[in-house]
């Protein structure tokens, strides 16, 4: 868990409140151990039957760690920071053992001083954390100024910077493929978009040949996109919305919107904003800045003075048909195997930076042909039991959700099917768009999974209030049950929407 949130103390102490239920079990049953151990020395058993109880203890925990980690979406990766972690956790463990030892030496007694060291391991990461986080910060600070020593030598290098709150990992890669019709592009992997992670992308696969470098730049909080900014140097800063995510660290959009437009804010003179014109914050926002601004949008361009805007727009079982038209009259016949109004927009941001850098139409066209589906982000499947399915199960928020079961609804299909968690990180308003989530369920759905028996309680109340058929809702405990329900219901000609694959730290 400790990887999973990002080395931090803060998030590690929040997972383990959020789900105490995990821990506490396992700290309860170690404490009962010990309690046993005490009464065993009462009634004076043997030491090498009182010493058993740690002892199966210690397999049992091992066993349900494996157990978890077969099963997690993220399992633990030893990194090398990881290992430095690790290490200093399993030395104050050992230190902890040899002052018990030295110090508690009748069998009974240790073991059950044993037992209580075991409730405490959650306590033992955190101080582990702390220990290591000054070598960890100076670690990172060489490894940064390396990193922005090489990108700033390469003066004729081209870094697009991308962020959003919804969007940038898809148009990252819609970008990647236009681009790559003229340019040797390099583009962060994965979601590789903190200082460390980009700054890991640089050091080790940034080479003299790349002519374009496309980062995507990820924030939780205030000042994250201008760490990435002086790391990266931009010369073209992609914006592709600004919506309700990560309230939690942010508190509101305004903030948001304050720290994706440092990207913008750190641009040279000469560079380029490429602005969502449909969202209101980019819109506001960034008619504030004096640097030179591409508006992209697909409502009516009239009012808006875009740069380029979409009509025609078609969602079809083989992907999107629109056309892309320039201020000046340019029309670009577009056809991509990829789903959902979004899409376009992000297509639309790929195609601004394109004309902006030179490419033709006939280079556009190319790219474009050439993008396959991200993986997880309204990704088109066919299986050969003629059930289609979309697989949005990345990361869903308000807007994406709704425009998946707006794709959902448009596919011609036997039965509309479901299957979702909800949606995470929205702060105050999470319990509320959840339960509107239930609601448009409701108009497009013939079956919802649930998954999460308390997490997805607001989305069922939102089916509840909408006169959903109740017993047409399942409420499963995780994946793997959701899984075998869809087993019993699929039949040929229906359509599958997987709504957002909750990560390890938030399922329950």
């Amino acid at each position: 868990m400790a990887q999973l949130e990002g080395y931090k103390i803060k998030n590690f102490f929040k997972w383990h409140f959020r789900n105490y239920d995990r821990w506490v079990k396992e700290s309860l049953l170690a404490l009962l151990s010990a309690g046993i151990v005490f009464i065993m020395n009462i009634f004076r058993l043997p030491s090498e039957i009182i010493i058993l109880v740690p002892i199966a203890l210690f397999f049992y925990m091992t066993y349900k760690e494996i157990k978890t980690k077969k099963k997690a979406k993220k399992p633990l990766v030893f990194t090398a920071r990881a290992t430095r972690l690790f290490l200093t956790f399993w030395l104050l463990i050992a230190l902890s053992f040899y002052f018990l030892k030295e110090n508690f030496q009748a069998p009974e007694v240790f073991s059950a001083e044993v037992l209580i060291l075991t409730a405490l391991l959650p306590v033992y990461m955190a101080l582990s954390l702390v220990i290591t986080f000054p070598l960890e910060k100076f670690i990172q600070f060489l490894y940064y100024k390396s990193a922005q020593r090489k990108i700033r030598n390469r003066k004729d290098l081209i870094t697009i910077g991308i962020t959003g709150s919804y969007g940038k990992t898809s148009t990252k890669h819609f970008i990647t493929a236009v681009l790559s019709e003229k340019f040797s592009v390099l583009m962060t992997p994965e979601s590789y978009n903190t200082p460390m992670g980009v700054t890991k992308v640089i050091r080790n696969e940034l080479k003299d040949t790349h002519q374009i470098f496309v980062c995507e730049m990820g924030a939780r909080q205030r000042g994250d996109i201008k760490v990435l900014v002086k790391l990266a140097n931009p010369k073209i800063g992609v914006i592709t919305s600004i919506g309700p995510q990560h309230l939690e660290t942010f508190g509101t959009i305004e903030n948001v919107a304050k720290t994706k437009f440092e990207l913008v804010e750190g641009l040279p003179e000469d560079g380029i904003a490429v602005l969502n014109g449909d969202n209101y914050y980019c819109r506001t926002f960034g008619e504030k800045f004096a640097v030179r601004k591409l508006f992209y949008g697909t409502e009516s361009p009239i009012e808006r003075k875009y740069f380029l805007w979409a009509e025609n727009i078609i969602n079809t079982r083989q992907g999107l048909k629109f056309d892309a038209v320039t201020e000046d009259g340019m029309r670009i016949k577009c056809e991509v195997p990829l789903l959902g109004r979004h899409n376009v927009s992000n297509l639309l941001a790929a195609i601004s930076v394109a004309l902006a850098l030179g490419l033709n139409e006939e280079d556009i066209r190319r790219g474009l042909s050439r993008i396959e589906p991200v993986p997880h982000r309204l990704q088109l499947i066919s299986t050969p039991h003629g059930v289609t399915v979309i697989d949005d199960a990345f990361n869903s928020n308000p807007e994406g959700a709704k425009e998946a079961l707006a794709c959902l609804k448009e596919m011609d299909a036997k039965r509309r099917i479901i299957v979702t968690p909800g949606m995470v990180e929205l702060g105050e308003k999470e319990y509320e768009e959840n339960k509107n989530l239930g609601k448009n369920i409701a108009e497009v759905c013939d079956y919802a999974i649930l998954v999460g028996k308390k997490r997805s309680r607001p989305i069922f109340e939102g089916l509840k209030e909408a006169s959903f058929p109740e017993e047409k809702v399942f409420v499963v405990a995780n994946l793997d049950e959701a899984t075998k329900v869809l087993q019993t219901l699929l039949q040929p000609g229906d359509v599958v929407l997987f709504e957002n694959d909750l990560p390890d730290n938030y399922e329950g």
